[in-house]
């Protein structure tokens, strides 16, 4: 593959600090999460900002999520309670991401956040993105590095993939861990309430605060954080979920023990392991030769709430 005007480099001392420099440019970069490939762009630069929603074509009414190495940045940007400090002091580093009321003084784009007096922080889990974020010194917004709808970017090669001369570089730091983004609750509310399942599962957020609500709905005019659009995490092919004997043409995602499975999430049934594959095996399967993806149950505990959240949205009709 070409990658034409886009640098593509392993991750290193020297490759993080041109990274960084090209952010303070207001220069877009992909970088590996423990999730996901963020695309990232400098969330306290409105033009930056808007760079980020053209490379994804992405609904400039769905907020980002500023991405920052520690509890003391994120204290910049957004007011922390009790509770927040509480979950940053188990979760963060890691997979979650928390929705906070922004601060009067604080620096983030409000096209990063959609206008709302609330922003999405996170402390990612990955040396790269920490020594990046450190090194650029200011929050940086990093939504999935991939079209806007599409299956999100596991290793720097799907970044390219997807998104080859749309940013000025590529920074290679291997496969993520987690494969499925960070968990998003709502600490605005009196009640916390959990946005988009991730990989904090919904049984850590209750062990810690107690009572944990889900949003009532999509809300697909005003979303508070991203991943909240019906149909996203979409490949081109028709996604069917629950299926235990797939239809002719169709290719059999499978999970656990399941015969004729062209690809299998975790022969195990491993739910970490699955959602490590998910949206590599969804790419690998979206392909001419196949007319449908079939999926097999996939348990609603865990991480499985997660999985089944980003197939359910890959499912969904497409407008």
């Amino acid at each position: 593959m070409t990658l034409r005007d886009t640098i593509f480099s392993p991750a290193s001392a020297d490759s993080i600090s041109t990274a960084a420099e090209l952010l303070r440019q207001g220069q877009l970069v992909a970088f590996p999460t423990e999730t996901v490939y963020g695309l990232g762009g400098d969330a306290t630069d409105d033009h930056a900002v808007a760079a980020i929603f053209a490379a994804k074509n992405r609904p400039q009414f769905n907020p980002l999520i500023a991405h920052v190495p520690d509890i003391a940045a994120a204290e910049g940007l957004v007011r922390l309670d009790e509770r927040a400090r509480l979950l940053a002091a188990h979760f963060w580093p890691g997979p979650l991401t928390l929705v906070l009321p922004r601060r009067d003084d604080g620096t983030v784009s409000l096209l990063a956040s959609a206008g709302l007096d609330s922003i999405a922080v996170r402390v990612p889990d990955h040396p790269v993105a920490l020594a990046l974020l450190k090194a650029a010194g200011r929050p940086i917004a990093a939504p999935s590095a991939n079209p806007s709808g599409g299956v999100s970017p596991t290793t720097a090669r799907h970044v390219a993939e997807g998104l080859n001369g749309r940013l000025a570089m590529i920074l290679d730091g291997g496969a993520c861990a987690v494969g499925v983004e960070s968990t998003v609750l709502d600490l605005t509310t009196a009640t916390p309430t959990l946005l988009r399942p991730g990989g904090v599962t919904l049984e850590q957020l209750r062990a810690l605060l107690g009572e944990v609500a889900f949003a009532d709905a999509h809300d697909e005019t005003s979303p508070k954080s991203p991943g909240m659009l019906a149909s996203h995490y979409a490949p081109g092919l028709p996604v069917r979920l629950d299926v235990t004997e797939p239809q002719a043409g169709e290719a059999l995602l499978g999970f656990g023990p399941v015969s004729g499975a062209v690809m299998n999430l975790s022969e195990e049934g491993d739910l970490s392991q699955a959602a490590a594959h998910l949206f590599a095996m969804l790419r690998a399967l979206d392909r001419p030769d196949f007319q449908g993806i079939a999926v097999s149950p996939i348990p609603e505990t865990g991480l499985g709430l997660a999985i089944n959240d980003r197939l359910r949205r890959a499912a969904a009709p497409r407008g």
